[in-house]
């Protein structure tokens, strides 16, 4: 008998990465608890590590055919987690506007719910390039604002608000593509004008 591709196995190490994203991200929140520089920089450091541990985890799970439902649940679950909490905290240290926060997360839960629709009926809507950008400079910008103070003459805070628009703006327009693309699979005659 051969190997299933779909391997069901949860001992691997994918999942086992996707698994300490999840456990960084409470100590991300203690961190931020922590006044000054220095529960800034630890939080910083773990946010930026849980983000490496998934471009690491999905890049092992392709090179070794590892894909098990246990990943395909906790992967993006682990991702939208760490972004969210990450946010909320920096909201109640006023580091990033509430509103952004509000935005984002609204339109993560939208396009999950869409995606969610769109597999019960057994259609798949691919994750697009600008979702993948979103990401990364989601990422980029919480890092930042998780630093937040000066180093090395550069004002992190700063530099976090600056990409955090640019994520904002990609979070909006990937968004409108994934809605725009429901729309063209569920209701094609309607687009036919």
């Amino acid at each position: 008998m051969g190997k299933d591709p779909e391997n069901k196995g949860t001992s691997n190490l994918p999942n086992t990465l996707t698994i300490f994203r999840m456990v960084s991200i409470p100590v991300v929140v203690i961190c931020l608890t922590f006044p000054g520089k220095l529960g800034s920089f630890l939080a910083a450091a773990f946010f930026g590590l849980a983000f490496i541990t998934d471009i690491l985890d999905g890049y092992f799970a392709r090179k070794y055919g590892s894909i098990t439902v246990l990943g395909k649940f906790l992967d993006p679950l682990a991702d939208k987690i760490l972004v969210s909490v990450t946010m909320i905290m920096l909201i109640s240290l006023n580091r990033i506007p509430t509103w952004v926060v509000i935005l984002i997360i609204a339109r993560e839960m939208a396009i999950t719910g869409l995606r969610s629709i769109a597999v019960d009926e057994g259609i798949v809507i691919q994750a697009s390039d600008l979702g993948k950008f979103k990401t990364i400079f989601q990422a980029t910008a919480l890092s930042g604002l998780c630093l937040h103070y000066e180093y090395f003459d550069v004002n992190f805070h700063v530099v976090g608000m600056f990409f955090l628009w640019i994520a904002l703006i990609l979070t909006m327009w990937s968004g409108w593509a994934y809605f725009r693309q429901y729309i063209q699979v569920f209701f094609p005659k309607k687009n036919k004008k």
